[in-house]
Protein backbone atom coordinates (compact mmCIF):
# COMPACT_ATOMS: atom_id res chain seq x y z
CA UNK A 1 0.00 0.00 0.00
CA UNK A 2 2.06 2.80 -1.36
CA UNK A 3 1.63 6.14 1.18
CA UNK A 4 2.34 9.27 -0.30
CA UNK A 5 -0.10 11.99 1.13
CA UNK A 6 0.01 13.14 4.90
CA UNK A 7 -2.36 11.87 6.80
CA UNK A 8 -4.11 13.51 10.03
CA UNK A 9 -2.20 12.83 13.30
CA UNK A 10 -3.86 9.48 15.07
CA UNK A 11 -2.36 9.02 19.34
CA UNK A 12 1.09 8.87 19.18
CA UNK A 13 3.14 6.17 18.44
CA UNK A 14 0.27 4.94 15.88
CA UNK A 15 1.30 5.11 12.29
CA UNK A 16 -1.63 7.19 10.57
CA UNK A 17 -2.71 5.72 7.19
CA UNK A 18 -3.76 7.93 4.47
CA UNK A 19 -6.84 8.33 1.66
CA UNK A 20 -4.76 5.86 -0.61
CA UNK A 21 -4.85 2.98 2.00
CA UNK A 22 -8.04 3.65 2.86
CA UNK A 23 -9.68 3.18 -0.92
CA UNK A 24 -7.58 0.13 -1.23
CA UNK A 25 -9.23 -1.12 2.22
CA UNK A 26 -12.74 -0.39 0.77
CA UNK A 27 -11.84 -1.98 -1.86
CA UNK A 28 -10.48 -4.99 -0.99
CA UNK A 29 -13.53 -5.37 1.35
CA UNK A 30 -16.40 -5.41 -1.63
CA UNK A 31 -14.04 -8.21 -3.80
CA UNK A 32 -14.86 -9.84 -0.28
CA UNK A 33 -17.85 -9.53 -0.32
CA UNK A 34 -18.61 -10.72 -3.74
CA UNK A 35 -16.57 -14.22 -3.33
CA UNK A 36 -18.89 -14.84 0.15
CA UNK A 37 -21.75 -14.34 -2.18
CA UNK A 38 -20.55 -16.46 -4.91
CA UNK A 39 -19.46 -19.06 -2.11
CA UNK A 40 -22.80 -18.94 0.13
CA UNK A 41 -24.98 -19.21 -3.35
CA UNK A 42 -22.76 -22.17 -4.40
CA UNK A 43 -21.20 -20.94 -7.79
CA UNK A 44 -18.05 -21.18 -6.01
CA UNK A 45 -16.70 -24.72 -4.26
CA UNK A 46 -14.57 -24.32 -1.09
CA UNK A 47 -12.19 -25.29 -2.96
CA UNK A 48 -11.85 -22.64 -5.22
CA UNK A 49 -13.18 -20.67 -2.34
CA UNK A 50 -10.25 -21.16 -0.04
CA UNK A 51 -7.02 -19.60 -1.68
CA UNK A 52 -9.29 -16.22 -1.41
CA UNK A 53 -10.55 -16.79 1.81
CA UNK A 54 -7.07 -17.50 3.00
CA UNK A 55 -5.89 -13.90 1.20
CA UNK A 56 -8.53 -12.15 3.67
CA UNK A 57 -7.50 -13.92 7.22
CA UNK A 58 -10.26 -16.30 6.97
CA UNK A 59 -9.81 -20.41 8.06
CA UNK A 60 -12.09 -22.71 8.79
CA UNK A 61 -11.18 -24.71 11.78
CA UNK A 62 -13.25 -27.37 13.70
CA UNK A 63 -16.21 -25.56 14.48
CA UNK A 64 -16.43 -22.58 12.74
CA UNK A 65 -14.60 -20.09 11.05
CA UNK A 66 -11.41 -18.37 12.29
CA UNK A 67 -10.70 -14.30 11.39
CA UNK A 68 -7.00 -13.53 11.89
CA UNK A 69 -6.48 -9.75 12.07
CA UNK A 70 -3.47 -8.30 11.37
CA UNK A 71 -2.13 -5.97 13.87
CA UNK A 72 1.35 -4.70 12.00
CA UNK A 73 3.92 -4.76 14.70
CA UNK A 74 1.90 -5.12 17.91
CA UNK A 75 0.74 -1.93 17.56
CA UNK A 76 -3.13 -0.37 17.92
CA UNK A 77 -4.66 2.71 19.26
CA UNK A 78 -7.74 2.98 21.40
CA UNK A 79 -10.53 3.10 18.82
CA UNK A 80 -9.41 0.14 17.00
CA UNK A 81 -9.56 -1.77 20.42
CA UNK A 82 -12.87 -0.64 21.05
CA UNK A 83 -13.83 -1.85 17.27
CA UNK A 84 -12.42 -5.78 18.12
CA UNK A 85 -14.49 -5.26 21.16
CA UNK A 86 -17.46 -4.29 19.54
CA UNK A 87 -16.75 -7.42 17.35
CA UNK A 88 -15.96 -9.63 19.63
CA UNK A 89 -19.68 -8.84 21.63
CA UNK A 90 -21.50 -8.46 18.14
CA UNK A 91 -19.98 -11.20 16.13
CA UNK A 92 -18.17 -13.95 18.36
CA UNK A 93 -18.38 -14.95 21.92
CA UNK A 94 -17.47 -11.97 23.21
CA UNK A 95 -13.65 -12.40 23.58
CA UNK A 96 -10.72 -11.94 20.89
CA UNK A 97 -7.42 -14.08 20.98
CA UNK A 98 -3.93 -12.36 21.08
CA UNK A 99 -1.35 -14.52 19.23
CA UNK A 100 2.19 -15.19 19.14
CA UNK A 101 2.44 -12.99 15.80
CA UNK A 102 0.85 -10.08 17.68
CA UNK A 103 -2.20 -10.42 15.80
CA UNK A 104 -5.91 -11.05 17.02
CA UNK A 105 -8.10 -13.60 16.03
CA UNK A 106 -12.11 -14.37 16.34
CA UNK A 107 -12.73 -17.93 16.74
CA UNK A 108 -16.52 -18.13 16.03
CA UNK A 109 -17.01 -16.26 12.99
CA UNK A 110 -19.76 -17.19 10.69
CA UNK A 111 -18.78 -16.41 7.03
CA UNK A 112 -21.63 -14.08 6.25
CA UNK A 113 -20.80 -11.67 8.67
CA UNK A 114 -17.00 -11.76 7.31
CA UNK A 115 -17.64 -9.13 4.85
CA UNK A 116 -19.11 -6.78 7.45
CA UNK A 117 -16.87 -7.22 9.65
CA UNK A 118 -13.77 -6.69 7.34
CA UNK A 119 -16.13 -3.32 6.51
CA UNK A 120 -15.45 -2.49 9.95
CA UNK A 121 -12.21 -3.10 10.43
CA UNK A 122 -11.23 -1.25 7.86
CA UNK A 123 -13.30 1.70 8.75
CA UNK A 124 -10.43 2.11 11.69
CA UNK A 125 -7.61 1.42 9.43
CA UNK A 126 -7.56 -2.62 9.87
CA UNK A 127 -7.56 -5.73 7.94
CA UNK A 128 -6.62 -8.71 7.64
CA UNK A 129 -4.95 -9.25 4.82
CA UNK A 130 -1.67 -11.47 4.58
CA UNK A 131 -2.68 -13.63 7.96
CA UNK A 132 -2.25 -16.39 5.86
CA UNK A 133 -1.46 -17.87 3.15
CA UNK A 134 3.01 -18.14 1.49
CA UNK A 135 3.19 -14.52 1.85
CA UNK A 136 5.19 -12.19 3.91
CA UNK A 137 2.89 -12.35 7.14
CA UNK A 138 2.41 -9.25 9.82
CA UNK A 139 5.85 -7.85 10.21
CA UNK A 140 6.74 -8.24 14.77
CA UNK A 141 8.23 -6.07 16.25
CA UNK A 142 9.69 -5.13 20.03
CA UNK A 143 6.65 -4.54 22.35
CA UNK A 144 8.30 -1.36 24.16
CA UNK A 145 9.65 0.15 20.76
CA UNK A 146 9.82 3.85 20.91
CA UNK A 147 9.78 3.87 25.13
CA UNK A 148 12.50 1.12 26.19
CA UNK A 149 15.51 2.18 27.98
CA UNK A 150 17.52 -0.05 26.38
CA UNK A 151 16.73 0.95 22.94
CA UNK A 152 19.25 2.09 20.21
CA UNK A 153 17.13 2.68 17.20
CA UNK A 154 13.19 2.89 17.02
CA UNK A 155 12.07 -0.27 15.12
CA UNK A 156 8.82 0.47 14.42
CA UNK A 157 9.93 2.69 11.36
CA UNK A 158 11.45 0.18 9.55
CA UNK A 159 8.65 -2.30 10.62
CA UNK A 160 6.29 -0.20 9.00
CA UNK A 161 8.55 0.73 6.07
CA UNK A 162 9.12 -3.35 5.65
CA UNK A 163 5.01 -3.79 5.65
CA UNK A 164 4.22 -1.03 3.17
CA UNK A 165 7.14 -3.00 1.29
CA UNK A 166 5.24 -6.61 1.46
CA UNK A 167 2.11 -6.08 1.09
CA UNK A 168 0.54 -7.22 -1.97
CA UNK A 169 4.60 -7.33 -3.18
CA UNK A 170 3.90 -8.83 -6.90
CA UNK A 171 6.74 -11.31 -6.76
CA UNK A 172 5.86 -12.62 -2.77
CA UNK A 173 2.46 -13.53 -3.16
CA UNK A 174 2.94 -17.30 -3.43
CA UNK A 175 5.94 -17.89 -2.11
CA UNK A 176 7.11 -21.63 -1.48
CA UNK A 177 5.87 -21.35 2.35
CA UNK A 178 4.78 -18.80 4.24
CA UNK A 179 7.40 -15.99 5.58
CA UNK A 180 8.20 -14.65 8.89
CA UNK A 181 10.40 -11.22 9.88
CA UNK A 182 11.10 -9.59 13.28
CA UNK A 183 12.85 -6.59 13.99
CA UNK A 184 14.01 -5.19 17.10
CA UNK A 185 16.25 -2.26 18.76
CA UNK A 186 17.29 -3.12 21.26
CA UNK A 187 20.69 -5.47 22.30
CA UNK A 188 18.17 -6.94 24.43
CA UNK A 189 16.44 -9.24 21.78
CA UNK A 190 12.79 -9.49 23.05
CA UNK A 191 11.41 -10.26 19.47
CA UNK A 192 13.00 -14.08 18.84
CA UNK A 193 14.70 -12.58 16.03
CA UNK A 194 16.91 -15.24 15.28
CA UNK A 195 13.96 -18.22 15.17
CA UNK A 196 12.63 -16.36 12.20
CA UNK A 197 12.63 -16.36 8.81
CA UNK A 198 14.61 -13.16 8.68
CA UNK A 199 15.74 -11.30 12.11
CA UNK A 200 16.80 -8.00 11.99
CA UNK A 201 18.11 -5.88 14.73
CA UNK A 202 18.82 -1.85 14.32
CA UNK A 203 21.61 -0.26 16.09
CA UNK A 204 23.47 2.90 14.69
CA UNK A 205 26.01 2.65 12.19
CA UNK A 206 29.75 4.24 12.26
CA UNK A 207 28.57 7.10 10.14
CA UNK A 208 25.72 8.56 12.93
CA UNK A 209 23.41 6.41 10.64
CA UNK A 210 21.04 2.74 11.21
CA UNK A 211 22.48 -0.25 9.95
CA UNK A 212 20.76 -3.70 10.64
CA UNK A 213 22.44 -7.17 11.92
CA UNK A 214 20.87 -9.70 9.91
CA UNK A 215 19.74 -13.13 10.74
CA UNK A 216 18.38 -15.77 8.39
CA UNK A 217 16.38 -19.14 8.23
CA UNK A 218 15.51 -19.51 11.68
CA UNK A 219 12.20 -20.97 12.42
CA UNK A 220 10.36 -23.95 14.41
CA UNK A 221 8.06 -26.64 13.79
CA UNK A 222 8.74 -29.89 12.06
CA UNK A 223 12.64 -28.68 12.06
CA UNK A 224 13.48 -26.28 14.71
CA UNK A 225 16.78 -24.19 13.94
CA UNK A 226 18.28 -20.85 15.21
CA UNK A 227 18.71 -18.65 12.23
CA UNK A 228 22.31 -17.96 11.19
CA UNK A 229 24.35 -14.71 11.45
CA UNK A 230 23.98 -13.35 7.55
CA UNK A 231 25.94 -10.00 7.91
CA UNK A 232 25.75 -7.45 10.94
CA UNK A 233 26.29 -3.99 9.16
CA UNK A 234 23.58 -3.51 6.55
CA UNK A 235 23.10 0.16 5.91
CA UNK A 236 19.96 1.41 5.97
CA UNK A 237 19.49 2.45 2.34
CA UNK A 238 20.02 -1.26 1.36
CA UNK A 239 17.23 -2.45 3.48
CA UNK A 240 14.78 -3.09 1.01
CA UNK A 241 16.90 -4.09 -1.99
CA UNK A 242 19.11 -6.95 0.64
CA UNK A 243 15.48 -8.10 1.59
CA UNK A 244 14.27 -8.33 -2.10
CA UNK A 245 17.49 -10.31 -2.95
CA UNK A 246 17.09 -12.62 -0.07
CA UNK A 247 13.60 -13.29 -0.31
CA UNK A 248 14.29 -13.47 -4.10
CA UNK A 249 16.64 -16.48 -3.83
CA UNK A 250 14.38 -18.00 -1.06
CA UNK A 251 11.18 -17.83 -3.95
CA UNK A 252 13.86 -19.43 -6.45
CA UNK A 253 15.33 -21.84 -4.85
CA UNK A 254 13.43 -23.05 -2.16
CA UNK A 255 11.24 -26.52 -2.41
CA UNK A 256 7.56 -26.61 -3.65
CA UNK A 257 6.99 -30.32 -3.43
CA UNK A 258 7.52 -30.82 -0.14
CA UNK A 259 5.41 -28.68 2.44
CA UNK A 260 7.55 -29.94 5.25
CA UNK A 261 10.55 -28.85 3.47
CA UNK A 262 9.89 -26.02 2.01
CA UNK A 263 10.77 -23.13 4.75
CA UNK A 264 13.74 -20.57 3.96
CA UNK A 265 15.25 -22.24 6.91
CA UNK A 266 15.63 -25.66 4.86
CA UNK A 267 16.87 -23.75 2.21
CA UNK A 268 19.43 -22.25 4.27
CA UNK A 269 20.64 -25.50 5.39
CA UNK A 270 20.95 -27.34 2.14
CA UNK A 271 23.16 -24.45 0.34
CA UNK A 272 24.63 -23.65 3.84
CA UNK A 273 25.33 -19.69 4.99
CA UNK A 274 27.89 -19.11 2.68
CA UNK A 275 26.23 -20.36 -0.50
CA UNK A 276 22.90 -18.91 0.22
CA UNK A 277 25.02 -15.53 1.28
CA UNK A 278 26.54 -16.03 -2.44
CA UNK A 279 23.70 -16.61 -4.24
CA UNK A 280 22.04 -13.37 -2.69
CA UNK A 281 25.04 -11.19 -2.98
CA UNK A 282 24.90 -11.74 -6.98
CA UNK A 283 21.52 -11.70 -6.79
CA UNK A 284 21.54 -7.68 -4.72
CA UNK A 285 24.91 -7.05 -7.72
CA UNK A 286 22.70 -7.58 -10.33
CA UNK A 287 19.29 -5.22 -9.11
CA UNK A 288 18.72 -1.44 -10.07
CA UNK A 289 19.76 0.00 -6.53
CA UNK A 290 18.92 3.03 -7.07
CA UNK A 291 15.35 1.54 -7.61
CA UNK A 292 15.01 0.20 -4.00
CA UNK A 293 17.65 2.68 -2.13
CA UNK A 294 15.69 3.70 0.79
CA UNK A 295 16.39 7.34 1.24
CA UNK A 296 17.02 9.30 4.51
CA UNK A 297 13.78 11.33 3.86
CA UNK A 298 11.46 8.85 3.12
CA UNK A 299 12.81 7.20 6.68
CA UNK A 300 12.03 10.67 8.40
CA UNK A 301 8.50 11.15 6.72
CA UNK A 302 7.57 7.38 7.92
CA UNK A 303 8.61 8.51 11.50
CA UNK A 304 7.02 11.61 11.69
CA UNK A 305 3.35 10.05 10.34
CA UNK A 306 3.97 7.95 14.27
CA UNK A 307 4.07 11.34 16.00
CA UNK A 308 6.28 11.88 19.14
CA UNK A 309 4.38 11.85 22.47
CA UNK A 310 4.75 14.74 25.01
CA UNK A 311 6.73 12.81 27.80
CA UNK A 312 6.63 15.25 30.61
CA UNK A 313 6.32 14.01 34.26
CA UNK A 314 6.35 15.80 37.21
CA UNK A 315 9.89 15.85 38.96
CA UNK A 316 8.09 13.57 42.08
CA UNK A 317 6.84 11.26 39.92
CA UNK A 318 9.49 8.81 40.64
CA UNK A 319 8.82 9.59 44.42
CA UNK A 320 5.17 9.26 44.50
CA UNK A 321 5.58 5.76 43.01
CA UNK A 322 8.28 4.94 45.64
CA UNK A 323 5.24 5.58 48.21
CA UNK A 324 2.62 4.06 46.56
CA UNK A 325 4.99 0.44 46.36
CA UNK A 326 6.02 0.94 50.43
CA UNK A 327 2.42 1.28 51.14
CA UNK A 328 0.71 -1.67 48.92
CA UNK A 329 2.68 -5.02 48.72
CA UNK A 330 0.47 -6.20 46.12
CA UNK A 331 1.21 -3.39 43.78
CA UNK A 332 4.89 -3.20 44.49
CA UNK A 333 5.17 -6.85 43.47
CA UNK A 334 3.27 -6.07 40.13
CA UNK A 335 5.61 -3.40 39.54
CA UNK A 336 8.61 -5.58 40.12
CA UNK A 337 7.18 -8.39 37.49
CA UNK A 338 4.92 -5.97 35.31
CA UNK A 339 6.97 -3.01 34.03
CA UNK A 340 9.82 -2.12 31.74
CA UNK A 341 12.32 0.67 32.25
CA UNK A 342 11.26 3.98 29.95
CA UNK A 343 13.71 5.98 28.33
CA UNK A 344 11.72 9.32 29.75
CA UNK A 345 12.26 10.47 33.42
CA UNK A 346 9.35 9.98 35.38
CA UNK A 347 7.66 7.16 32.99
CA UNK A 348 7.30 3.44 32.67
CA UNK A 349 5.78 1.07 30.24
CA UNK A 350 3.38 -1.22 32.08
CA UNK A 351 2.68 -5.12 30.73
CA UNK A 352 -1.27 -6.13 31.23
CA UNK A 353 -0.80 -9.49 31.44
CA UNK A 354 -3.46 -12.17 29.75
CA UNK A 355 -2.23 -14.69 32.07
CA UNK A 356 -5.06 -14.86 34.96
CA UNK A 357 -4.85 -17.86 37.59
CA UNK A 358 -6.47 -20.92 35.16
CA UNK A 359 -7.12 -18.71 32.38
CA UNK A 360 -6.83 -19.07 28.94
CA UNK A 361 -3.42 -17.72 27.51
CA UNK A 362 -3.84 -14.41 25.15
CA UNK A 363 -7.50 -14.34 25.71
CA UNK A 364 -9.47 -11.16 26.09
CA UNK A 365 -13.20 -10.30 26.82
CA UNK A 366 -15.24 -7.44 25.00
CA UNK A 367 -15.41 -5.63 28.76
CA UNK A 368 -11.59 -5.98 29.27
CA UNK A 369 -10.76 -4.55 25.86
CA UNK A 370 -13.41 -1.37 26.40
CA UNK A 371 -11.54 -0.88 29.88
CA UNK A 372 -7.61 -1.22 28.26
CA UNK A 373 -8.75 1.30 25.45
CA UNK A 374 -9.91 3.53 28.41
CA UNK A 375 -6.74 2.97 30.25
CA UNK A 376 -5.05 4.02 27.11
CA UNK A 377 -7.00 7.27 26.28
CA UNK A 378 -6.31 8.01 30.05
CA UNK A 379 -2.80 7.63 30.79
CA UNK A 380 -0.77 5.95 27.78
CA UNK A 381 -1.58 8.38 24.67
CA UNK A 382 -4.45 6.21 23.13
CA UNK A 383 -2.11 3.70 22.48
CA UNK A 384 -1.59 -0.45 22.67
CA UNK A 385 0.58 -3.24 22.20
CA UNK A 386 0.19 -6.29 21.75
CA UNK A 387 3.70 -8.68 22.57
CA UNK A 388 4.42 -12.15 21.19
CA UNK A 389 4.06 -13.62 24.42
CA UNK A 390 -0.02 -13.05 24.17
CA UNK A 391 -0.03 -10.07 26.51
CA UNK A 392 -0.43 -5.91 26.11
CA UNK A 393 1.52 -2.78 27.14
CA UNK A 394 0.86 0.53 27.63
CA UNK A 395 4.45 1.80 26.41
CA UNK A 396 4.17 5.52 28.04
CA UNK A 397 2.89 5.90 31.61
CA UNK A 398 3.68 8.33 34.19
CA UNK A 399 4.84 6.78 37.31
CA UNK A 400 2.63 8.73 39.69
CA UNK A 401 -0.30 6.83 37.50
CA UNK A 402 0.76 3.47 37.39
CA UNK A 403 -1.34 3.22 40.83
CA UNK A 404 -4.22 4.09 39.30
CA UNK A 405 -3.87 1.73 35.88
CA UNK A 406 -3.42 -0.64 38.48
CA UNK A 407 -6.41 -0.48 40.50
CA UNK A 408 -8.40 -0.47 37.21
CA UNK A 409 -6.66 -3.51 36.20
CA UNK A 410 -7.33 -5.62 38.97
CA UNK A 411 -11.02 -5.11 39.17
CA UNK A 412 -10.79 -6.64 35.41
CA UNK A 413 -8.96 -8.97 36.50
CA UNK A 414 -5.95 -8.13 34.17
CA UNK A 415 -3.34 -7.27 37.06
CA UNK A 416 -1.77 -10.73 37.50
CA UNK A 417 1.72 -10.28 38.38
CA UNK A 418 3.47 -12.26 36.26
CA UNK A 419 5.29 -11.65 33.53
CA UNK A 420 7.94 -14.05 32.87
CA UNK A 421 7.32 -16.35 35.36
CA UNK A 422 6.16 -19.39 35.41
CA UNK A 423 2.43 -18.23 35.36
CA UNK A 424 3.05 -16.20 31.80
CA UNK A 425 2.31 -19.36 29.62
CA UNK A 426 2.26 -19.41 26.30
CA UNK A 427 -0.15 -21.38 24.55
CA UNK A 428 -2.03 -22.06 20.66
CA UNK A 429 -5.53 -22.62 20.70
CA UNK A 430 -4.68 -26.03 19.67
CA UNK A 431 -7.02 -28.95 19.47
CA UNK A 432 -10.07 -27.15 21.38
CA UNK A 433 -10.36 -24.97 17.78
CA UNK A 434 -7.68 -26.22 15.85
CA UNK A 435 -8.14 -28.65 12.90
CA UNK A 436 -4.21 -29.63 12.55
CA UNK A 437 -3.72 -30.03 16.72
CA UNK A 438 -2.73 -33.16 17.97
CA UNK A 439 -4.16 -32.51 21.38
CA UNK A 440 -6.08 -29.71 23.79
CA UNK A 441 -2.86 -26.88 25.00
CA UNK A 442 -5.78 -25.15 26.74
CA UNK A 443 -6.88 -26.71 29.52
CA UNK A 444 -3.12 -28.18 30.57
CA UNK A 445 -2.39 -24.30 30.44
CA UNK A 446 -4.82 -23.86 32.26
CA UNK A 447 -3.93 -26.59 34.76
CA UNK A 448 -0.25 -25.47 35.09
CA UNK A 449 -1.90 -21.76 36.20
CA UNK A 450 -3.63 -22.85 39.03
CA UNK A 451 -0.70 -25.08 40.06
CA UNK A 452 1.20 -22.36 39.99
CA UNK A 453 -1.22 -19.36 40.50
CA UNK A 454 0.14 -18.26 44.24
CA UNK A 455 2.49 -14.87 43.43
CA UNK A 456 5.41 -15.35 46.28
CA UNK A 457 5.50 -18.84 44.79
CA UNK A 458 5.91 -17.39 41.31
CA UNK A 459 8.56 -14.56 42.72
CA UNK A 460 10.23 -17.72 44.46
CA UNK A 461 10.80 -19.63 41.15
CA UNK A 462 12.00 -16.37 39.22
CA UNK A 463 12.13 -16.33 35.47
CA UNK A 464 10.97 -19.43 33.72
CA UNK A 465 9.00 -19.78 30.19
CA UNK A 466 6.78 -22.08 29.77
CA UNK A 467 5.28 -22.55 26.19
CA UNK A 468 2.76 -25.23 24.82
CA UNK A 469 1.85 -26.06 20.93
CA UNK A 470 -0.62 -28.80 20.02
CA UNK A 471 1.15 -29.83 17.31
CA UNK A 472 4.61 -30.28 15.29
CA UNK A 473 3.80 -26.99 14.04
CA UNK A 474 4.73 -24.90 17.22
CA UNK A 475 2.51 -21.67 17.14
CA UNK A 476 2.96 -21.87 20.86
CA UNK A 477 6.78 -21.63 20.15
CA UNK A 478 7.54 -24.55 22.61
CA UNK A 479 11.11 -24.97 20.70
CA UNK A 480 11.99 -22.15 22.50
CA UNK A 481 10.69 -22.84 25.96
CA UNK A 482 13.12 -23.27 28.96
CA UNK A 483 9.90 -25.90 29.06
CA UNK A 484 8.24 -26.55 26.50
CA UNK A 485 5.22 -28.63 25.59
CA UNK A 486 4.66 -30.78 22.39
CA UNK A 487 0.84 -32.31 22.60
CA UNK A 488 0.61 -35.50 21.08
CA UNK A 489 -1.93 -38.14 19.89
CA UNK A 490 -1.19 -41.40 21.25
CA UNK A 491 -3.60 -43.98 19.93
CA UNK A 492 -6.50 -41.93 20.27
CA UNK A 493 -5.26 -40.42 23.53
CA UNK A 494 -3.82 -36.86 24.18
CA UNK A 495 -0.49 -36.94 25.57
CA UNK A 496 2.40 -34.71 26.42
CA UNK A 497 6.08 -34.33 24.99
CA UNK A 498 8.51 -32.24 27.17
CA UNK A 499 11.47 -30.23 26.22
CA UNK A 500 13.99 -28.48 27.80
CA UNK A 501 16.98 -25.44 27.55
CA UNK A 502 14.82 -23.50 24.69
CA UNK A 503 15.39 -19.81 24.55
CA UNK A 504 14.18 -17.32 21.85
CA UNK A 505 16.66 -14.24 23.18
CA UNK A 506 19.88 -13.57 22.08
CA UNK A 507 20.92 -17.00 23.67
CA UNK A 508 18.90 -18.76 21.18
CA UNK A 509 18.37 -22.21 21.86
CA UNK A 510 16.06 -25.17 20.76
CA UNK A 511 14.76 -27.23 23.66
CA UNK A 512 15.54 -30.81 23.99
CA UNK A 513 13.32 -33.75 24.22
CA UNK A 514 13.57 -34.77 27.73
CA UNK A 515 12.40 -38.76 27.45
CA UNK A 516 8.56 -39.85 26.55
CA UNK A 517 5.34 -38.19 26.64
CA UNK A 518 3.14 -38.46 29.91
CA UNK A 519 -1.20 -37.95 30.06
CA UNK A 520 -2.21 -34.62 30.92
CA UNK A 521 -2.39 -34.85 34.71
CA UNK A 522 0.67 -36.46 34.98
CA UNK A 523 2.63 -33.56 32.93
CA UNK A 524 1.37 -31.17 35.08
CA UNK A 525 2.16 -33.38 38.30
CA UNK A 526 6.00 -34.13 36.71
CA UNK A 527 6.60 -30.07 35.72
CA UNK A 528 5.96 -29.38 40.16
CA UNK A 529 8.72 -32.17 40.51
CA UNK A 530 10.72 -30.60 38.10
CA UNK A 531 10.40 -27.17 39.67
CA UNK A 532 11.54 -28.46 42.83
CA UNK A 533 14.54 -29.87 41.52
CA UNK A 534 15.33 -26.88 40.71
CA UNK A 535 14.70 -24.55 43.38
CA UNK A 536 16.76 -27.53 45.22
CA UNK A 537 20.39 -27.50 43.02
CA UNK A 538 19.90 -23.82 41.77
CA UNK A 539 22.70 -21.69 42.90
CA UNK A 540 21.33 -18.12 44.78
CA UNK A 541 18.84 -16.42 42.24
CA UNK A 542 20.27 -19.00 39.20
CA UNK A 543 17.54 -18.73 36.50
CA UNK A 544 16.06 -22.33 35.20
CA UNK A 545 17.32 -22.05 32.33
CA UNK A 546 21.22 -21.65 33.87
CA UNK A 547 20.84 -24.47 36.04
CA UNK A 548 19.51 -26.27 33.42
CA UNK A 549 22.65 -25.48 31.25
CA UNK A 550 24.43 -25.80 33.85
CA UNK A 551 23.69 -29.19 35.22
CA UNK A 552 22.59 -30.64 32.36
CA UNK A 553 19.03 -32.94 31.69
CA UNK A 554 19.61 -35.60 33.50
CA UNK A 555 18.49 -33.90 37.18
CA UNK A 556 15.46 -33.18 36.07
CA UNK A 557 14.87 -36.32 33.51
CA UNK A 558 15.43 -38.11 37.26
CA UNK A 559 12.39 -35.72 38.32
CA UNK A 560 9.97 -35.74 35.94
CA UNK A 561 10.41 -39.67 35.25
CA UNK A 562 10.60 -40.15 38.76
CA UNK A 563 6.87 -41.99 39.29
CA UNK A 564 5.63 -42.22 36.07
Amino acid sequence: MPDTIPAPALPVGHYGYDQVDRAFLADRVEQFRDQVARRIAGTLSEDEFKPLRLMNGLYLQLHAYMLRIAIPYGVLDSRQMRELAHIARTYDRDYGHFTTRQNLQFNWIKLEDTPDILARLADVDMHAIQTSGNCIRNVTCDQFAGAAKDELVDPRVHAEILRQWSTLHPEFTFLPRKFKIAISGSPNDRVAARFHDIGLVAKPAPDGGTQFDVFVGGGMGRTPIVGVHLRDDLPEEDLLAYLEAMVRVYNEYGRRDNIYKARIKILVQALGTEGYRQKVDAEFAAMNRARYRLPPETVAAIRARFGTPDLHAPDDAPAQLDRARRAEPAFDRWVRTNTHPHRAPGYISAVISLKPAGGIPGDATSAQMDLIADLADRYAFGEIRVTHMQNLVLGHVRQDELHAVWQALRGADLASANIGLIGDIIACPGLDYCSLANARSIPIAQKLSARFASPELQETIGPIEIKISGCINACGHHHAGHIGILGVDKKGEEYFQLTLGGSPGSDASVGQILGPALPEDATVDAIARLVDAYLVHRTGDERFLDTYRRLGATLFKDAVYATA
